[in-house]
């Protein structure tokens, strides 16, 4: 296969890549203008689910952005967007009790979690030198072996991806269980905070999906070579 005809390796991926961008947006913009009964905002929420399981010591920040949500092992600290942080929508309270999943799985240990932040070191550096790597390689004959040292590093960004996927589905189940039992959504409303989520764990599919035909297109080329 040619160095341009492997790109069509990454289509279907980019296609789930596209999809799951569409569908996030659109669930996230539809149930961000729907009000949840109870009327209390994703900081309240995410601020009494932390204190109900023992979780006081973590701060609650307010961030710019749109779905830039995310919790911070190192600071302890919950981090919501300012749609997320002020709202009562079902949007919002079920994005504030995913993250707030997060720092719960942090404070039992969960173990894909831990994994995930133990290679995440190697990742970051990987996922910077993996390219330039590979295309050394690739181009100068005498540079080979830079291939293979390449499709090494990033094999560590696919297996990161590989295992964001039970940590995110792990938060979502916990975030709906946390919203359910503690009456905060009724019946009908967890149902839509559901269909957040579930669209939101689409684009981390997607990425792993990416990711792994990526990776697939660096091995077809260097048997190609």
């Amino acid at each position: 296969m040619g160095f341009y005809n492997s790109y069509l390796i990454l289509l279907p991926a980019l296609i789930l890549a596209l999809y799951a961008q569409h569908k996030v947006k659109g669930t996230y913009r539809k149930y961000s203008k729907v009000a949840s009964q109870r009327g209390w905002s994703g900081a309240q929420t995410a601020r009494n689910l932390l204190d109900e399981n023992g979780l006081s010591e973590i701060k609650i920040e307010k961030i710019p952005g749109t779905l830039t949500d995310h919790y911070d092992p190192r600071a302890k600290v919950l981090r919501l967007s300012a749609p997320i942080h002020d709202s009562s929508s079902l949007s919002a309270l079920g994005i504030a009790a995913h993250e707030t999943g997060h720092a719960i799985q942090d404070s039992r240990a969960y173990l894909p979690l831990r994994i995930r932040h133990a290679i995440f070191p190697a990742t970051a550096l990987g996922t910077n030198l993996a390219f330039p790597l590979f295309f050394i390689g690739f181009f100068f004959r005498n540079l080979a072996f830079l291939m293979n040292v390449g499709i090494l590093f990033f094999s560590a960004a696919v297996i990161f991806q590989i295992v964001t996927l039970p940590v995110e589905r792990n938060a979502s189940k916990r975030a709906l269980v946390l919203l359910k039992e503690g009456n905060y959504l009724g019946e009908e409303e967890i149902s839509g905070a559901s269909k957040v989520l579930s669209a939101a764990a689409l684009t981390y599919l997607a990425a792993t999906a990416m990711a792994v035909m990526q990776l697939l297109r660096l091995l077809i080329l260097r048997q190609s070579r």
